[in-house]
C-alpha cells in the first residue's frame, strides 16, 4: 500500500481543486469496508487517548500538558496519511460514479 500525504499526490486527484479533493475523499471514505473503518477508529483513538491521559497529568507535573499539545499537533500527521492511503483505492470508483 502506498501512502498519500496529501490528496494532491493521489494521482486520479492531482489536477483537481482543494474543494473537490476533499469532496471527493469524503465520498470515497464512504466506500471504506466495515472492518478498514474500525481499523482507522481505532488508530484515532490510540493516537488522542494519550493527549487526555497526558491532560489529566497536569495536576502533577505540568510539562504533561506540553506533551499532550505535541501529539495533539501530530494527529493530522499520523492519521491522515493513512485514512489518504485508504480511500485511494476507492477514488476511481467515485469518479466514475460522478460521471454518471
Amino acid at each position: 500500500m502506498k501512502i498519500f500525504f496529501s490528496t494532491r499526490s493521489i494521482p486520479a486527484l492531482a489536477t483537481r481543486s482543494l474543494s473537490e479533493r476533499v469532496r471527493i475523499m469524503e465520498n470515497a471514505a464512504k466506500c471504506l469496508t466495515t472492518p478498514v473503518k474500525t481499523l482507522l477508529n481505532l488508530l484515532k483513538l490510540l493516537v488522542i487517548v494519550p493527549v487526555f491521559v497526558l491532560i489529566i497529568r497536569t495536576a502533577n507535573d505540568w510539562h504533561s500538558l506540553l506533551w499532550a499539545l505535541v501529539v495533539f499537533l501530530l494527529y493530522p500527521l499520523i492519521v491522515k496519511p493513512i485514512q489518504y492511503s485508504l480511500c485511494a483505492k476507492y477514488v476511481p470508483q467515485v469518479l466514475s460514479k460522478e460521471r454518471q
